[in-house]
């Protein structure tokens, strides 16, 4: 049976809001079925906690867009191209992007700006004017300038969208993040899984042993790479913090029980199995 243990990943934003199809449906206008397409294309990730699915606000601006668009009858390709360049350029302050349709092109207006999400390039626009609410031209735009500092935020979304891609470029980057802000949780959790990944196991326990307060995700990629140190004793430790922060963490039982088995504590690892056990079912797996 022995599976469980794996590392986990810290999604761009932490808060999760849980929805159920209808909810989608009536919220964005999307179908069962949309919805199901959108999640194998990697557009949403929900994560299912309790026997409910969970979705990121990144996840449902982009359930957003895709209704916005579906309603619009864009064709399905092109909302996908969309989609993934919408989700590849998120920063942090992703909530004060929308998509809208100009005629058969697709743009995302980002506060006053408006940018065709095919070419990058800043357009034309009409836009309700700030004095007596008058309807105003917006001249073209110049792209703002970059500036000289990166936000560590910024570099974070970057550096994950490169994972999958260019795991060396997403590691620098979020190096990068964590020297703008070394409080930055997310950064240090996916540098910390990544140099695990690579098997610089050192490097890795010094990354997660540098956050400034402990966190569930935190502590339970810490507990799984000092198994992979063969630290068992310690690893017990972190996976109960890691479960102290977190009851939910329904691996970390699963992990643990294995942990127990092994120091001959069959009390306790049978405890474990069946908290692992009980989570499960009630998941509806």
């Amino acid at each position: 049976m022995q599976q469980p243990k794996h590392l986990r990943a810290k999604p761009l934003d932490d808060e999760m809001h849980a929805y159920n199809t209808k909810d989608l449906e009536r919220l964005f206008g999307l179908p069962a079925s949309a919805v199901r397409s959108l999640t194998r294309a990697g557009h949403v990730s929900p994560v299912k906690r309790g026997g409910r699915l969970h979705y990121s606000f990144q996840d449902l601006l982009m359930l957003r867009t895709a209704g916005a668009l579906r309603s619009a009858n864009i064709s399905a390709q092109r909302i996908n191209r969309t989609l993934r360049t919408l989700r590849a350029n998120l920063p942090a302050g992703a909530n004060r992007r929308s998509i809208t349709a100009l005629g058969n092109q697709i743009a995302v207006r980002e506060g006053r700006l408006i940018w065709e999400s095919d070419s990058g390039q800043y357009v034309l626009a009409l836009d309700l004017g700030d004095e007596k609410g008058g309807l105003h031209v917006i001249s073209r735009p110049v792209a703002p300038p970059a500036t000289t500092e990166t936000s560590a935020d910024e570099l974070y979304a970057r550096a994950l969208a490169l994972e999958d891609t260019d795991p060396n470029g997403a590691r620098a980057g979020y190096e990068a993040s964590l020297a703008a802000d070394p409080r930055h949780l997310e950064a240090r959790i996916n540098l910390g899984r990544l140099l695990h990944i690579e098997g610089r196991l050192a490097e890795a326990e010094q990354v997660y042993r540098g956050a400034h307060q402990p966190e569930p995700l935190l502590m339970f990629n810490l507990a799984v790479l000092l198994e992979d140190l063969d630290r068992e004793s310690d690893a017990i430790v972190a996976y109960r913090e890691a479960l102290a922060l977190d009851p939910q963490l329904a691996d970390a039982h699963f992990n643990l029980a294995l942990l127990y088995d092994r120091a001959r504590n069959p009390k306790a690892s049978l405890r474990h199995l069946l908290a692992y056990r009980r989570m499960i079912d009630q998941q509806g797996t």
